[in-house]
C-alpha cells in the first residue's frame, strides 16, 4: 500500500480561487484588502518568504505594503511603525517577519499588533480565543493543516492525534485545533522518552520539529495520516521534511510531501485571514 498524497499546492489553489472572488467583491464595495509586512534586516530566507507573500497578495488582487527596516533598528522605532499601521484604515493585516534580531523582543512586537489585524494569529488575545473555541484568526500553518485534513474529508473526531513539537507557532496551536475538532491529543517533544511508543498509536501524526527525516515507517501505525510541517535540507542539500517520505509513504494512509505540502497552505491561510479582517470591516460599517 502506498499512501495517498495530500497535495497542498492543489488545495491551496482551490482556496485562493475562492479568495480572489471575495477580494473582487470587497474591492467593489470600496474595501481593498491590504497586508503590511515588516522585514527587519536582510535574512535571505525571510526575504524569500516576504517576496512570496507579496506575489501571492498581488495574484488574488490584494494590496501589499512592504516596510524594510535595518538590522540594527531600535525596538522603539519598530513598535512605533506597528502603532501607525494599527491606525491605517487601508491595512487589514499586519505581519512582522520572524525571526527578529536578538535586541528586539518578539513578544513585545506580537503584543503591539492590534488583535484585529493580527493575521498571523499569534497575539495572546487570539491565542486565548482559539483555546476557548471562539471565532478568531488562527495561526496560519496549523490552520493550513486543518484545512488539508478537511479537504481530504479525513475524520478528526475521536481520532488520536500525536503532535511532535511544541513551538508556539506550530506545535501547540496544531494540537489545540485538533482538540477543538474532538481529537484526543498527545504532545511529544525533545524530552519525550520513547517517541515511537506514542507515534505508533496515532491515527494522525503532525511532525513539526525541524529535524530532517527523523520520523521513520517503523514509528507509525499502518494507514496513519502523516502531516509533515518540517522544512529542512538533507545530506545532499535537497529540501526535505521531518518525515522520511520514501520510507513512510509505503505504510501511511495519507502523507504530505515536502515541498508542495503544508508550505503553500501557510501563505494561503495568511491571505484568508487578511480577507477575513477586511470582511469584518465591511460587516461593522
Amino acid at each position: 500500500m502506498t499512501a495517498k498524497l495530500i497535495n497542498g499546492k492543489e488545495i491551496s489553489d482551490h482556496i485562493r480561487k475562492g479568495l480572489e472572488s471575495e477580494v473582487a467583491k470587497l474591492t467593489e464595495a470600496g474595501i481593498k484588502p491590504g497586508l503590511a509586512v515588516i522585514l527587519v534586516g536582510n535574512n535571505p530566507a525571510s526575504r524569500t518568504y516576504v517576496t512570496s507573500k507579496q506575489k501571492s497578495c498581488k495574484a488574488i488582487g490584494m494590496e501589499s505594503l512592504l516596510i524594510e527596516l535595518p538590522e540594527d533598528v531600535e525596538e522603539e522605532i519598530l513598535l512605533q511603525k506597528i502603532h501607525e499601521l494599527n491606525e491605517q484604515d487601508n491595512i487589514h493585516g499586519i505581519l512582522v517577519q520572524l525571526p527578529l534580531p536578538k535586541h528586539i523582543s518578539e513578544e513585545k512586537v506580537i503584543e503591539t499588533i492590534s488583535p484585529e489585524k493580527d493575521v498571523d494569529g499569534f497575539h495572546p488575545v487570539n491565542i486565548g480565543k482559539m483555546m476557548t473555541g471562539q471565532d478568531t484568526f488562527l495561526p496560519c500553518t496549523p490552520f493550513g493543516v486543518l484545512e488539508m485534513l478537511k479537504h481530504e474529508q479525513i475524520s478528526i473526531t475521536g481520532k488520536h492525534a500525536v503532535i511532535i513539537g511544541r513551538s508556539n507557532i506550530v506545535g501547540k496551536p496544531a494540537g489545540q485545533l485538533m482538540l477543538n475538532e474532538n481529537a484526543t491529543v498527545t504532545y511529544c517533544h525533545s524530552k519525550t522518552p520513547d517517541l515511537a511508543s506514542f507515534t505508533k498509536q496515532a491515527d494522525i501524526v503532525i511532525a513539526a520539529v525541524g529535524k530532517a527525516k527523523m520520523l521513520k515507517a517503523d514509528q507509525i501505525k499502518e494507514g496513519a495520516v502523516v502531516i509533515d510541517v518540517g522544512m529542512n535540507r538533507d545530506e545532499n542539500g535537497k529540501l526535505c521534511g521531518d518525515v522520511d517520505f520514501d520510507d513512510v509513504k509505503e505504510k501511511a494512509g495519507y502523507i504530505t510531501p515536502v515541498p508542495g505540502g503544508v508550505g503553500p497552505m501557510t501563505i494561503t491561510m495568511l491571505l484568508y485571514n487578511t480577507v477575513k479582517s477586511a470582511q469584518a470591516l465591511l460587516t461593522n460599517r
